[in-house]
């Protein structure tokens, strides 16, 4: 059923909103995938915080046209889903795990801010860590020095006590 001019308009309002959050688009081609793996892939970008949809290329162009993301309208063609993320690795990471146990669902293109991926780029921001594993890293390598330095002057007075404990026990012994 195809939509009149007003819901045509909210839709494009809808995603034009969720591109001016977004730091990464990818499309992906879904011909043959039944309602079942569709569900399954939106449980799972659900859970990624990724917003995917189905929409009429026409009203992806119109959605994107004046964003950072205005050059992925060469690459609308044919029945895709878009994946909409804040998060730059989320939207591909999820994609491209659908897509490696699902071979109907085709990964078509992507796009960061005034930056457009093929397919290998994509699958390669996939298998970057996410935000949080890299913030995760980050503060453990801040934190080491810290705890080396920590642990180094515990040393000092416990090898001091080590050595008193020697010689009470030395003194013990000759006595």
């Amino acid at each position: 059923m195809s939509l009149n001019r007003k819901e045509k308009t909210v839709v494009i309002e809808e995603i034009s909103v969720e591109v001016a959050k977004a730091q990464s688009i990818i499309i992906a081609e879904y011909r043959g995938l039944d309602v079942a793996a569709v569900t399954v892939l939106r449980k799972k970008a659900r859970e990624s915080g990724v917003y995917l949809r189905v929409l009429k290329n026409t009203l992806a162009i119109r959605a994107i046209a004046g964003t950072p993301f205005e050059g992925l309208s060469t690459h609308l063609a044919g029945p895709l889903i878009y994946a909409v993320s804040a998060d730059p690795v989320a939207a591909a990471k999820v994609l491209a795990d659908f897509a490696k146990t699902n071979d109907k669902l085709v990964l078509k293109a992507g796009s960061l801010p005034n930056s457009l991926m093929n397919v290998e780029g994509i699958k390669a921001l996939a298998a970057l860590p996410s935000r949080e594993e890299l913030l995760a890293k980050l503060l453990g390598t801040m934190q080491a020095p810290i705890a080396t330095f920590v642990r180094t002057l515990n040393e000092v007075p416990s090898k001091f006590v080590r050595g008193l404990a020697a010689v009470r026990d030395k003194q013990a012994e000759a006595a």
